[in-house]
């Protein structure tokens, strides 16, 4: 009760300071308004204005009205090169800065002079950097009409991966920001996401609504927390002034019967506007699968997406964003899912394979008001409701699933049911005025998390209550169910027989071993049993957490200087309750002689755990029969709240008008590290902690700006990171437990991005192409430390057949195959893997020589014509896209203890009609 009152309060304060009575925008973008002149001071109508931001290839223009007014809705927050021509007057150009909801008022008087029709606008290098203490990256649809993307599904997620430096690509949808897993957060029109967006957790925002987005990777300002490595601001499509409707409608078919179809709808008046984005996609490859080939895979989403922007006075609009997204898809086989010659232990007839499915959810809503005090000050207020609904789904006869899902390997299944219901609201006052960009705000947040999980045993040797007596081997049979009975020809598995290569019979385990599901009235001993029926093991949990975050920023401009000053103060209170203030303070330092910025920043921050599974990962963690399962530790749950102190130095360098360099080098000190673990290969992940973390690197974006119809951009980075132990808390296999440092898997030496466009003249076609390099994830899987580890020569778990054969493992010139494994090979010859770089025998480090996945250099293309028929108000497009170009066959990772294996897209081709009006 105190948490709510405190939280109402705030708010109040904040709507009672701003009762008090141009347009206003939503909180990721600003607006231009202007009026036009002659020399009279007389209004000129119908002039042409024109913004555009070179770096990206921004571009928007418009007429003067009757008042000889302009305007300029929904501009991303970037320096822009503004240009008026008029009949009978010289052309006119300013710089104009947007970096505020608040409006940006422009007052311009033309000169009398020669007519000019229309005036080329050419990047100065003053006009490519920006004076800000945050490193950022700027994308625009000039960028994501035409750069090829690996994943339909996640597109988004694609593009953030292509264009931002220092993201390392992971499978399905995830990536790595800036050497964390996870810990980015979205900013959609001013709505604060920090929960999963990839396609196994949750929906994603589509691409087609988006107009804009900027990734802040430098020092996140004082208004973003929680989940900060990589914040991404999105600035979504309009319809606002929008008097003639415009749209497109697209149909695309490729590789694995993949159908893509859509339309993109903006219509409205001068003080209304609605945008529709609404696409479909089906396809047989919808997760990245754990063979070459994919097996069982099959997947579909559907997306709406709807932007209302009402303007109800001159002073007042509200704005809405709706959203519904759902998503069906297959878990993606193995081999050994395949239950290829497995029995039934029930009924001794042929298993089927594994048929397990998934289903997600999602909606969304946003209203937003704004109301335009003066022309200084802006004040909004907005709330949110967002849920995701993610239904896992076993196979229908469950003893053909999950093979190899437990730590012995050996076979269980599962299925789970979990809600996240994410409401809150929001509320910010934005002044500028002088040197001062000022904004103060608060967000309350109330999420609701349910998490059913039930699994049961299917393999009878995982278990087993009796040993053979002549090879302790387990005892498969379905009695006897108690250890007294063990007699004869069987002996107990009691953990006492050193001859025994399986685990001691657990008897609250055997509660849940479905192959022995009938108990006798003995067995009535077992810790546990509620009956004497077996049956799956039952989590049921439901939290709610509370958070509210208060903000105040300042960004100072002093002549050649920039001062982004700020604090912010999180209060968390969930299944833990944790609090922190946290300043955040950068500066940017414009050499006007050299067209150079420089620029440090210092953040503090409050890491908010996970909340996907966060329940099972917490109080599940407590229970030992779900350790037992699962794997974990039980010492320290639940998970606690992260902190971190980062900080963050760089530069931007202009040479000419040609090119821009931006550099930003990191280091993030943490304390409570978090990454999730993956149950083998299902989309289920547990959050886990480590004790500290320290991650730090290079990143760096070069930027070339239209050069006669030729762009290019390129982004790099090395990040180490590296972990220490020991787990902290959560559920899933641990790693570094025995006290050493280990690098992670988003730890990568070298990864870059290069994309270049290049269209002659507009009538002609285009062409776009990306080369992608990745050096190589850590292979963090204790079975792949060297080639004797992985065929089993050091007394360890061997890789099985399917297993060596997906990674290329040869001694000499043998490869192995699916069933002819690699069981021995002289140290002398040669010997290693296709896919991955194996250290050295008896050489690898967790720390400073980890086995890798082996680099990659990937290329994709695309070639498109936006106006087949050259036609005025009706265009036909037609685009053909290659992804994997050369078809390298690559993985993302193997066998990770935190995402499990699987294979990059081999080549895929898409072809693309679209009909814009």
């Amino acid at each position: 009760m105190r948490f709510r009152r405190l939280a109402f309060l705030v708010l109040s304060l904040v709507l009672l300071i701003c009762a008090t009575s141009s347009r206003a925008q939503l909180g990721n973008s600003g607006s231009i308004d202007g009026v036009v002149k002659d020399p009279s001071g007389g209004v000129v109508v119908g002039a042409k204005v024109e913004i555009v931001f070179p770096v990206t290839g921004y571009q928007r223009e418009t007429t003067t009205g009757s008042d000889g007014s302009f305007h300029f809705s929904n501009v991303p927050f970037n320096p822009y090169h503004l240009t008026v021509t008029a009949t009978g007057f010289s052309a006119y150009s300013q710089d104009v800065d947007v970096r505020s909801t608040v409006p940006t008022g422009l007052q311009i008087s033309l000169k009398v002079g020669t007519e000019v029709q229309s005036v080329t606008v050419e990047a100065k290098a003053e006009d490519l950097v920006e004076k800000d203490p945050s490193f950022h990256t700027d994308v625009d649809t000039s960028l994501t009409d035409r750069m090829p993307l690996e994943s339909q599904s996640s597109s988004v997620s694609s593009l953030v991966t292509l264009a931002t430096p220092g993201v390392v690509a992971d499978s399905n949808g995830l990536f790595h920001g800036l050497g964390d897993h996870a810990e980015n957060s979205f900013s959609v029109d001013g709505q604060p996401i920090t929960d999963q967006q990839s396609k196994v957790f949750s929906n994603q925002i589509p691409l087609d609504s988006i107009q804009s987005l900027e990734a802040v990777s430098g020092g996140p300002p004082a208004e973003y927390g929680g989940k900060t490595s990589l914040v991404i601001k999105v600035t979504t499509q309009s319809g606002l002034g929008v008097t003639k409707p415009r749209g497109t409608i697209y149909s695309s078919y490729g590789s694995f019967g993949s159908v893509n179809g859509g339309f993109r709808l903006a219509f409205g008046g001068p003080k209304w506007g609605n945008f529709i984005a609404a696409n479909g996609l089906n396809t047989s490859r919808f997760l990245d699968p754990p063979e070459l080939h994919a097996i069982h895979d099959k997947g579909n989403e559907e997306n709406v997406f709807d932007r209302v922007d009402y303007q109800v006075t001159g002073a007042d609009t509200i704005h809405t964003n709706f959203q519904y997204t759902r998503s069906w898809f297959q878990t993606p086989n193995t081999i050994d899912n395949l239950n290829l010659g497995v029995l039934d232990p029930l009924t001794n007839s042929q298993l089927p394979a594994q048929d397990q499915r998934s289903q997600i959810k999602t909606f969304n809503i946003a209203p937003v008001w704004t109301r335009l005090i003066s022309t200084t000050t802006l004040f909004t207020f907005g709330g949110f409701v967002r849920q995701d609904k993610f239904n896992y789904y076993p196979s229908g006869n469950v003893f053909a699933d999950g093979t190899g899902l437990i730590p012995s390997g050996s076979s269980a299944t599962l299925n789970q049911q979990r809600k996240l219901t994410n409401a809150g609201l929001r509320t910010d006052v934005s002044y500028v005025k002088g040197k001062h960009n000022i904004k103060a705000g608060a967000t309350f947040q109330h999420t609701f998390l349910t998490e059913n999980f039930n699994f049961g045993i299917t393999d009878p040797a995982f278990n087993a209550v009796c040993l053979n007596t002549a090879d302790a081997s387990p005892f498969t049979g379905r009695t006897p169910t108690f250890q007294g009975d063990c007699t004869g020809a069987l002996e107990p598995n009691n953990g006492t027989d050193a001859r025994a290569s399986v685990l001691p019979f657990v008897p609250a385990l055997g509660c849940f071993d479905l192959t022995r599901p009938m108990l006798t009235a003995s067995a009535q001993t077992l810790d546990g049993c509620a009956s004497t029926q077996s049956g799956l093991f039952p989590f049921h949990g439901h939290t709610d957490v509370k958070e509210l975050g208060l903000y105040v920023q300042d960004t100072i401009n002093v002549g050649n200087w920039a001062f982004n000053v700020g604090l912010r103060a999180d209060v968390y209170r969930g299944i833990i309750h944790d609090w922190q203030p946290q300043p955040r303070v950068g500066f940017a330092y414009n050499v006007k002689k050299t067209n150079s910025v420089l620029r440090v920043s210092y953040s503090r921050i409050l890491e908010t755990p996970f909340n996907e599974n966060l329940i099972l990962a917490s109080l599940g963690a407590s229970n030992p029969v779900v350790v037992d399962v699962v794997g974990g530790t039980n010492q320290t749950a639940p998970i606690r709240a992260g902190q971190r102190n980062q900080f963050n130095a760089g530069f931007q360098q202009a040479f000419g008008k040609y090119l821009v360099v931006d550099a930003d080098y990191l280091w993030k000190y943490t304390h409570n590290a978090y990454d999730f673990s993956a149950f083998a290969n299902t989309p289920i992940f547990f959050p886990i902690a480590w004790k500290s973390s320290k991650i730090d690197g290079p990143s760096v974006r070069v930027s070339m700006p239209n050069f006669h119809g030729f762009t290019a951009l390129v982004v790099l980075a090395h990040v180490r990171a590296r972990y220490f132990p020991p787990q902290l808390g959560g559920l899933g296999p641990t790693v570094g437990q025995n006290g050493s440092v280990f690098r992670i898997d988003h730890d990568q030496a070298f990864n870059q991005t290069t994309h270049f466009q290049y269209q002659p003249w507009k009538t002609l076609p285009w062409v776009a192409m990306n080369w992608r390099y990745d050096s190589g994830l850590v292979a963090s899987n204790p079975l792949v430390t060297d080639f004797q580890t992985a065929i089993g020569a050091n007394g360890g778990t061997p890789l099985d057949g399917a297993q060596q054969a997906a990674i290329g493992l040869f001694c000499g010139n043998t490869f192995a195959t699916i069933n002819n494994p690699i069981t021995s090979c002289p140290l002398t010859t040669p010997q290693g893997s296709t896919l991955l770089n194996l250290a050295a025998n008896g050489t690898n480090n967790p720390d400073h020589n980890p086995s890798r996945v082996k680099p990659r250099n990937l290329f994709d293309m695309s070639v498109g014509d936006d106006n087949l028929f050259h036609g005025d108000r009706y265009k036909w497009s037609l685009r053909l896209t290659a992804i994997n170009l050369t078809n390298k066959t690559a993985l993302y990772n193997f066998l990770s203890t935190f995402s499990g294996t699987h294979f990059v897209t081999p080549r895929a081709y898409t072809a693309e009609l679209g009909f814009h009006f």
